[in-house]
């Protein structure tokens, strides 16, 4: 006979105690399958309490499947082992196939921020105020564009630094730059042809193609995407980082831009989408202009991010929309919710108006400044200086770094992270289904924004070590 102390329920009920007695033992082995529990009026009378209680209790149990009854013969416990060991064992096989990762000393490839590059007092001080200040508005839902505090910062920020003249209800803000191309595919439509630059962002195919949106690409060459090819696909978007190209770090010439906007206003329904994803950090001369600030035909949506400028982890991201599309958005996709949360857009919009934004980026591009510039010193001094070619470095927080040596792309990945080296190629920033390009042979994307400064001699010195 089941027999339960219930001086310990800890102020619960006795049937809810009861209850998670049983399914303990059960859940435990102590109770198996098939294993008859004691009528109710014996399990009563037995532990000194009443009937009702019970019921109470075994009624709990049955919902939630782990006892049943049968006719005339009383209460079983159900067969829910099998089934446990099952989730187990899947549980374990696929932790079991992830391979264990590698001690990774330097990472060239992630775009993380170093924790002590983040604001935290500042942002903290801010994020305190807004609580204090802000509780109304803070349990007020923003419009599907977002608060308009944060847009309004925004569009001051771009009109001062980047030369861009909006008004801020042209900003959609969003968490994360793939929520945003997510919604610009029922905006457009998805019968649409997408056209992506090749090489470039793996990861925007994969969005794409995920909304069920048709995905071509489309060849560079040292200008940028190639016109003529671009014609000849009747893609009706094209989308496209003139500024900062990711991978190959190229930027696109004015002609090119013009050439890209005639061809956008020759249909009324091609667009532009221009990613200006860290025109902030050009470490040489001036910003390069936004090709938005050129576009005369409303042809260009434009996209920026905080995760790159701010923090990786800080995922608010905004479009600009054209107003002829700006209409067709709210009309067609306004019942969507704001996906970034008022306490962040708020805190943001503070730290953009007090001017901890500029302070912030300028700040930035003196570290970064002195992370490449440490970097590239310490490649052109190592056992690799006659054998590789350096470019692009100016731009953005990645540059390019070409090796002269009969290996593949491949074998070089698996050395260098038997050194604890995570590098990438130009060669994996290609559609696998097409022929890479020659020029991407040997040529490392090393991305230097997560790497900290006193691990840069080690790093380039296991790097070297790795390939010769």
């Amino acid at each position: 006979m089941l027999t339960y102390s219930l001086l310990q329920t800890n102020g619960k009920p006795i049937y809810e105690y009861l209850y998670e007695c049983i399914k303990n033992d059960i859940l435990s082995g102590i109770l198996k399958s098939g294993d008859k529990l004691p009528s109710k009026r014996a399990f009563a009378k037995n532990n000194g309490i009443s009937v009702i209680t019970v019921e109470n209790a075994y009624g709990q149990l049955m919902a939630e499947g782990y006892i049943q009854s049968r006719a005339r013969a009383g209460y079983f416990v159900s067969d829910i082992h099998s089934q446990i060991q099952t989730e187990k064992a899947e549980t374990d096989l696929i932790h079991t196939e992830k391979s264990a990762p590698a001690h990774i000393f330097a990472d060239f490839i992630s775009n993380r921020t170093l924790a002590a590059n983040f604001p935290f007092s500042v942002w903290a001080r801010l994020m305190r105020q807004v609580l204090a200040e802000e509780d109304t508005a803070l349990m007020t839902a923003p419009p599907a564009g977002g608060v308009m505090e944060l847009r309004e910062a925004i569009a001051g920020h771009l009109r001062d630094f980047r030369g861009i003249h909006i008004s801020p209800e042209q900003i959609i803000v969003g968490a994360g730059s793939e929520y945003l191309y997510g919604l610009l595919i029922p905006l457009f439509g998805r019968d649409r042809t997408y056209a992506l630059e090749e090489p470039g962002y793996r990861k925007l195919q994969k969005i794409y193609e995920t909304e069920g949106a048709n995905v071509i690409h489309i060849p560079m060459d040292e200008q940028g995407i190639r016109l003529t090819d671009l014609r000849e696909s009747h893609a009706d978007i094209v989308q496209i980082s003139p500024s900062h190209h990711f991978p190959t770090g190229i930027v696109m010439p004015v002609s090119r831009r013009y050439g890209l906007l005639e061809w956008a206003s020759e249909a009324p329904e091609r667009y532009i989408i221009e990613d200006d994803y860290d025109s902030e950090f050009r470490l040489q001369g001036k910003p390069i202009p936004s090709m938005l600030t050129i576009d005369v035909s409303d042809k260009v949506v434009y996209f920026n991010t905080f995760t790159k400028s701010l923090s990786s982890t800080i995922r608010i991201s905004y479009m600009i929309l054209p107003k002829p599309l700006l209409k067709r958005f709210y009309e067609k996709l306004g019942f969507y919710s704001c996906t970034v949360s008022n306490f962040e857009q708020y805190t943001l919009a503070r730290f953009i108006n007090e001017s901890y934004f500029e302070k912030h980026i300028n700040r930035m591009r003196s570290i970064y400044r002195g992370i490449r510039d440490m970097l590239l010193n310490e490649f052109r001094s190592s056992p690799l200086a006659d054998r590789i070619t350096i470019r692009e470095e100016h731009s953005g927080l990645h540059f390019l770094l070409t090796f002269d040596t009969s290996l593949s792309d491949r074998e070089l990945k698996e050395r260098a992270l038997q050194n604890g080296i995570r590098i990438s190629f130009l060669s994996d920033y290609f559609d696998t289904s097409l022929q890479a390009s020659p020029y991407t042979t040997h040529t490392a994307v090393i991305n230097y924004s997560g790497i900290e400064q006193q691990k840069i001699h080690e790093a380039v010195k296991k790097l070297a070590a790795s390939w010769t």
